[in-house]
């Protein structure tokens, strides 16, 4: 290692200074094709040439981390994640894979090299939260972003996605051709830390996991049931068009289903993160016009999801003609389940084993871009980092010295592999 100081003082150090580049009223925000992100790019570039890494940038102005000695590499291993963040979220979920990848790099540097050239990278744009679709740098890099995704607009001003692409100096006509920023060929692995966005590995005292799969999800980001307003004491029940009471129908409805669905033995999650009447108009006698929600619906079957597509649309069907009301769903969004790749999931558990842990291989609740390259056939695989509190939150709470196992994890993996 340079006279920089040891791994772990560097590791803690690039963390501090992002989550104090990025600090908001709670937690860190990192809006995805903002300032902000590029801002953070801006400083890895700057960390990663400071350390002898080599630094490109894609056409969907990712960046790229390699050796010196790999930069025309035909085939190459790719480690990474991305860097933005929900509103007021973590500092750990995103930016720790990009970090992963960025110290099996100087650990190759310092070490000798690997069977296979390795590339690290640092995407943009991966969470939902700022313009609906997810994945997006993924996509893009994949040719799988699709028209709607492009046309979706930011929740602060109301711009498309493709206009803040453009923004940061992204080519989006490629983009509107579904022709892929990445020639796949080329990767002969991706590999995603992340940390733990549930309790599983806490409770197991367990410093990291080996992921077997991730869920899919179909969402809407804003489905509109419209009735009729009217006086709260004015108008009989018979004669009412009342949205907030069919969205509470329709959601019970859902919940009894998915309890059918677990109790079958099958995996489902469903949300409703958003609902909520007009504030401009709503009152407390007033019976409101329109609820405006979402829903988010995942599973690690592709069968199941397909089932619940039908099953609410039949649903919205029936309580619409109960409740005289009409239901206006806005283009779904989707990805599909994803499984990793066998052979890493069990060369990641062999490293496992080899750095004196056991083995604990478990499936991905969360969707990442690990989903995306693995649907596009790229072989991959993902390491959990335990990590209390949750995640999309400001308590993110992964240790260092965790993090550290899971790199390690990871690079007796690439160390171990046939060139």
């Amino acid at each position: 290692m340079k006279d920089t100081g040891t791994l772990d003082a560097l590791v803690r150090d690039l963390f501090e200074t992002i989550a104090e580049m990025s600090l908001d009223v709670a937690g860190v925000s990192r809006p995805a094709f903002s300032n902000k992100e590029t801002e953070v790019l801006d400083h890895l570039r700057a960390w990663a040439e400071g350390q002898g890494l080599h630094v490109a940038e894609d056409a969907g102005r990712n960046l790229l981390f390699n050796l010196p000695r790999d930069v025309e590499a035909a085939r190459f291993v790719l480690i990474g994640s991305h860097v933005d963040t929900v509103p007021q979220g973590g500092n750990f979920d995103g930016l720790a894979g990009v970090v992963a990848g960025l110290v099996c790099l100087l650990r190759t540097r310092d070490e000798g090299p690997l069977p296979r050239p390795l590339k690290a990278i640092a995407m943009r744009g991966e969470e939902s939260a700022w313009f609906g679709p997810c994945y997006i740098a993924s996509k893009a890099m994949t040719g799988t972003l699709n028209a709607d995704e492009l046309d979706a607009t930011h929740k602060g001003d109301g711009r498309s996605l493709e206009a803040h692409m453009r923004d940061v100096g992204i080519d989006t006509a490629p983009l509107r051709a579904k022709a892929p920023l990445t020639d796949l060929s080329r990767i002969l692995e991706y590999i995603e830390l992340h940390i733990e966005q549930g309790p599983l590995l806490i409770e197991k005292k367990l410093p990291a996991a080996v992921v077997s799969g991730i869920r899919g999800n179909l969402r809407h980001r804003a489905v509109r049931c419209i009735g009729e307003a009217g006086h709260s004491g004015a108008v009989p029940r018979a004669y009412r068009r009342d949205p907030v009471l069919a969205v509470a129908d329709l959601l019970v409805r859902l919940d009894e289903s998915w309890l059918t669905i677990l109790q079958k033995g099958d995996d489902m999650v469903l949300t409703c993160g958003m609902v909520g009447t007009d504030p401009a108009h709503h009152a407390l006698s007033r019976i409101a016009d329109e609820v405006v929600f979402s829903l988010d619906i995942r599973s690690q079957s592709a069968n199941v999801l397909d089932q619940m597509r039908a099953l609410t649309d039949q649903e919205m069907r029936q309580v619409a003609r109960e409740r005289k009301v009409r239901f206006e769903p806005d283009g779904e969004m989707s990805v599909a389940p994803a499984l990793m790749d066998s052979a890493i999931v069990a060369g990641l558990s062999d490293a496992m084993g080899r750095a004196g842990l056991e083995p604990f291989v478990m499936p991905s609740g969360g969707g990442h871009d690990a989903a995306v390259f693995a649907n596009a056939g790229v072989p991959t695989g993902m390491i959990f980092v335990r990590n209390e509190n949750g995640s999309h939150n400001p308590d993110e709470a992964m240790e260092i010295d965790d993090f550290l196992v899971a790199c390690d994890i990871i690079f007796g993996h690439l160390r171990n592999a046939s060139g």
